[in-house]
Order: C-alpha cells, then structure tokens, then sequence
C-alpha cells in the first residue's frame, strides 16, 4: 500500500480561526436556536472540547500561552499591564518582552510558511517564514506587519487593526457599523493571503466578538429589540465567514476554532485596591496617588488587573515592608482569609471563587515576575487594579 500511497507526499495543512472572548457555551446556544448552520457543520464533523482559559482569563495571557505553549512563568506576560521588575513601574507588555518563542516561529524555523493575522501580543511583528499582521495592540497598521510593505497592502485594501470601542459609549450604531466592516475586511484580506500565498499554517483572530460582547452583552442576554437581533447579526456574519472558509479547505487541512476566554454578563467591577485600603493593608503618601510609585512604605499589599495581589516585599519592591519567609506567608494567608470572605454588599453573595498562590500556577524563568496571589472572582465579578477609586 505505502508505494502506492500518495498522501504521504502531501502537504499537511492547518487554519486556525479565533474569534476573541467567546463561551462555548453561547456558540452551542445559538447552534440549537438554528442561527448557526455553518457551526453546526463544523462541530458535527469534527470534536468538540471545552477548554480552560489562561489565569488571569485576559486576551493577552490566554494568546501567548496558545502561541507559545508555555505558562506566563516561561513566556513572561501576566496580564494588559505588567509590573517592571524590583520597582513599581508598570508598562504594557508585547512581543518584545515575551519570552518565549512562538508557534510560527518553531513552524517557520522547520521551512513551514505561515500567515498570521490579528492575534494580541505580536507587536512588533517578529519575523516569520510567512507573514504577520498584528493584533489591536500593535499603535498603526503600517508598522504592525511582517513583512513591512504589507501594512501598506492592507491599508489600501481598507483593513484596520480595530474598532474604536470608546464610540460604542457614544453611537451604538456606529460601533456595530465599524465592527461589521472591520470583520468583512479580515475575511476580505485572509482570504487574499490563502490565495496568493504558499502557506502551511494560517491563523485569524476575530477581536470583533470580544468587542462586540464587551458593550452589547446584556443587551443580548436581556433581548433588546434593537440590539439583540444586532448583536446577532455578527454572529451570522462569522457563520457565513466560517462556511466560507471550511468549503475553501481540502482533505489535508486540518480546521480548529477555538477562543482564548469566556464572557458572561457582569454584575460589579470591584476595586481591590480600594478594599485593601480600606482593610489596612495598603495606603498612600497622597490622595488620589498619582501612580504606585506614592504607595506609603508601611504598605503590606497592592494589586493590579484583574485579581493580580503583590505583597509589598522587602528587597524586592523598591519601599518593600514585608519580610520574606513567615512574614511574607503569614501576610499571604491573611490576605487569602480575607479576599475568600469577601462578598457583594448590596447582595452579600460570595464575589471571589479562589485565591491562588503564585507557585500553584506559574513555573519556570520568569516566575519571579508572577504575582504573589492571583483572585479569581465568581462569575459576573470584574476585578479592577485602579488606584484611584473611593469605593469598592
């Protein structure tokens, strides 16, 4: 048989289509309303597997631990804002301060072209065998793409790296409006890549479901007359987006859809910092602090987004307060005492679901940057790292 077995010479093929913030379990919802004829195609001919997202449960930790394979012990991004090293500085982490090297690189290093479209954390583009087009954290199009003429490409062909969510504060309408142009002009641009390209691994991220479910969630959960049916409208356009695609691959290609987080509708954001202050765990030279850098030395803890809790250690936080060894257990155990009790005042439901110490999680060469405990709230609790904030 192998002599005759011409598939062996074949090229094996993958596409991966993400789109951001989506619960299986409102994919299955709509599938059985019969919105989803295309998912339902997909999920009846292959498997399908709930997945557990990244702690924290944010785009950029959940992306880079699916590109690199690696916790954020190894790879060295926790979160949308991460803390600088032995100060309290904090910056916005991105391909330059990963650790790790990714997919397409372990790909491209093996002669495998890949095209690589929107994903977080790939600004600046590293270079690839293929092509790479940044993700919403890239700041321009022109200079968020590997090869760099093709940010230009792309341009001329009206894509754009994202939608402005602050308009969907101010013109609901117009938001939608963008988000079903910005995905159209994906599918528009993936679809050119797939055809001019010689490409063995391709991959689109679809930030739009996580924007779209950011500002319209409830309105979909609660039925809105307006902007339900809107809310679903984009859910048919990546239906008929992934038809599309599925029809376009061959018996060598391998298809995966998958998201990196859930989504639910939120009840309460809550300000641990604010909580902390308000326990005596954490104060400030001046009110409101400008930044981190005015936190009182007799501080114990601080926190950043979301459910991230440093103690404030000594030789290692530049006014640390904690001693390392029993006393920095003891703070540990106190606060994870603390956080468990905490619930919602108006309700008094419970707001935190687990506290994790840092070493139940995370390994390996950038374990030192981890977070000494990480919240992990009940679901419908957004946990928020402001420092400016006079209520819980």
């Amino acid at each position: 048989m192998g002599l005759f077995d011409r598939r062996k010479d074949r090229r094996r093929k993958v596409v991966v289509l993400g789109p951001d913030g989506t619960p299986l379990s409102l994919i299955r919802s709509l599938i059985n309303q019969g919105e989803l004829p295309n998912f339902a195609r997909v999920f009846q001919e292959g498997c399908v597997r709930p997945m557990t997202s990244a702690i924290p449960a944010v785009s950029s930790v959940a992306w880079s631990s699916f590109m690199t394979g690696k916790n954020p012990g190894k790879h060295g991004i926790y979160g949308f804002l991460d803390r600088s090293p032995n100060s309290y500085d904090t910056f916005i982490p991105n391909s330059s301060t990963m650790r790790s090297e990714t997919l397409w690189e372990i790909l491209s290093r093996h002669g495998r072209r890949v095209v690589v479209m929107n994903v977080p954390v790939t600004y600046p583009p590293r270079q690839v065998n293929g092509i790479l087009v940044c993700g919403f954290l890239g700041p321009k199009l022109e200079k968020g793409t590997y090869p760099p003429h093709i940010g230009e490409q792309l341009k001329n062909m009206g894509y754009r790296l994202d939608v402005d969510p602050w308009q969907a504060r101010e013109d609901k309408d117009k938001f939608l409006e963008d988000l079903y142009y910005t995905l159209a002009k994906r599918e528009e641009a993936m679809v050119h890549f797939m055809e001019t390209e010689d490409w063995d691994f391709l991959m689109l991220q679809i930030m739009e479901t996580d924007r779209l479910h950011h500002f319209l969630w409830e309105e979909m959960e609660t039925g809105d007359p307006k902007y339900a049916p809107a809310f679903l409208k984009l859910y048919h356009q990546i239906d008929a987006l992934l038809g599309r695609l599925h029809d376009r691959l061959d018996s060598d290609t391998t298809l995966f859809v998958m998201s990196d987080h859930g989504f639910t509708l939120m009840k309460k954001e809550v300000y641990i910092n604010r909580w902390l202050e308000d326990h005596g765990w954490l104060s400030f030279t001046k009110r409101p602090p400008d930044s981190l850098k005015d936190i009182h030395p007799d501080s114990r803890a601080y926190s950043m987004d979301p459910g991230r809790i440093f103690v404030n250690l000594r030789g290692r936080e530049p006014l640390g307060s904690v001693d390392p060894g029993q006393d920095y257990e003891r703070v540990r155990s106190e606060l994870i005492d603390s956080l468990s009790a905490l619930s919602d005042p108006d309700s008094g439901e419970p707001m935190i679901e687990r506290v994790y110490h840092r070493e139940e999680i995370y390994s390996g060469p950038c374990y030192d940057q981890a977070p000494d405990l990480v919240a992990m709230p009940h679901r419908g609790y957004d946990l928020k790292g402001s420092i400016k904030k006079d209520v819980l």
